[in-house]
């Protein structure tokens, strides 16, 4: 049974019409396939897919980004990596079965797969926590990315989460830090790591597997700092108003390629991922694997060194340099000539009112 989003029920009706006269039997028995009526329905339904996915607002974009058929990390790691073998376990407390981890091969190269997995019905959703991971999933992410940089393995992850677990258990055990040693592992690795925003990118839930030398995004999926519902809630105590705190937040995929936080967007079949699995996993596996490939001309240091400067680049219009002696300088701290003139010319009235009152203080002093 399809599941369809309340601002498609134009599309459900035809693809009902669509899916009984395809049927041969009838309430009268055997019947004729009417094959010129199918065809004009068919090409109904693809243009009206083509105008309402071609005008989504982006309330719209979220309810599709976390539609319950759209491909999860799960099917991606199945029909993309070979040879998987999953890890277990961060050595500490347990496992979080919301993180699918492990080692496989990717176009037959070795590569690390994380992916955050929501589950595809309620009693896999509930295993998997609704994708919203625990501080043992983000420490056994770390244990594995820094096995990978040990050994210079490629990763790979696939973020699809609302937001790390608020449980009080959870923050007993430290979620805060767990996340924030996540990023900080990220960071430092001198490996290629591919993140693919495939649903929802939540929050610092998303970002500590999601601070990478690529940051992708499906064309449907949104990556924000919390949810369009709770934006609402906290600034106009209103819920409700999930269109106006969803345009605010600049979700999208394209508002987030315009604000340069992420590098690329991969096309989605039209009516989103969920309708053509097969045309989104081979738009996925042609992206990683121009990225992977285009990280092959780097060396370990580079590719540590693009991260950084890419990320202290965010706004900043310099951002992350090695100066003549080596070291690590951010250019936008170090004032220039230019700069500095520039500053005089825009507080040339308050410079002059300073040096008046300076001299009559002086006047009067003296």
């Amino acid at each position: 049974m399809k599941n369809y989003l309340n601002f498609e029920s134009e599309v459900k009706n035809l693809e009902i019409e669509l899916e009984k006269l395809k049927d041969p039997y009838n309430a009268e028995g055997l019947s004729e396939v009417n094959t010129d009526k199918i065809n004009k329905i068919e090409k109904e339904l693809d243009l009206k897919l083509k105008k309402i996915y071609s005008n989504l607002d982006p309330w719209q974009t979220t309810l599709v980004a976390r539609h319950e058929d759209r491909p999860k990390a799960k099917f991606f790691i199945e029909n993309l990596i070979d040879d998987f073998v999953p890890l277990s376990g961060d050595r500490f407390f347990g496992e979080d079965k919301s993180l699918i981890a492990g080692l496989g091969k990717f176009d037959n190269k070795s590569v690390l797969v994380l992916g955050q997995e929501k589950g595809e019905d309620l009693d896999s959703r509930i295993e998997r926590n609704f994708g919203m991971m625990r501080p043992e999933g983000y420490r056994k992410s770390i244990r594995l990315l820094n096995l990978a940089n040990k050994f210079n393995i490629p990763i790979i992850s696939f973020i699809d989460t609302p937001g790390a677990y608020p449980g009080v258990a959870a923050e007993e055990r430290g979620q805060a830090e767990a996340i924030a040693r996540s990023i900080e592992c990220c960071m430092q690795l001198k490996v290629p790591n591919i993140s693919i925003i495939i649903g929802e990118g939540g929050s610092g839930g998303a970002i500590a597997l999601a601070s990478s030398n690529k940051i992708i995004m499906l064309e449907n999926a949104i990556y924000s700092v919390i949810s369009p519902e709770g934006c609402a809630t906290i600034l106009w105590r209103d819920p409700k108003k999930t269109l106006e705190a969803a345009r605010a937040m600049k979700l999208t995929s394209q508002d987030l390629l315009d604000l340069k936080i992420i590098d690329e967007i991969i096309p989605e079949p039209t009516g989103g991922a969920h309708r053509n699995r097969q045309a989104i996993l081979n738009n996925v596996k042609l992206s990683i694997k121009k990225n992977l490939e285009y990280y092959e001309n780097f060396s370990r240091d580079e590719i540590y060194n693009m991260r950084k400067e890419k990320f202290l680049a965010i706004g900043r219009e310099n951002g992350f340099k090695i100066n003549e002696k080596g070291e690590n300088t951010l250019l936008s701290t170090q004032p220039s000539k230019n700069n500095l003139i520039s500053v005089i010319k825009k507080k040339k009235n308050y410079i002059i009112l300073l040096l008046i009152s300076l001299m009559i203080s002086l006047f009067l002093i003296l």
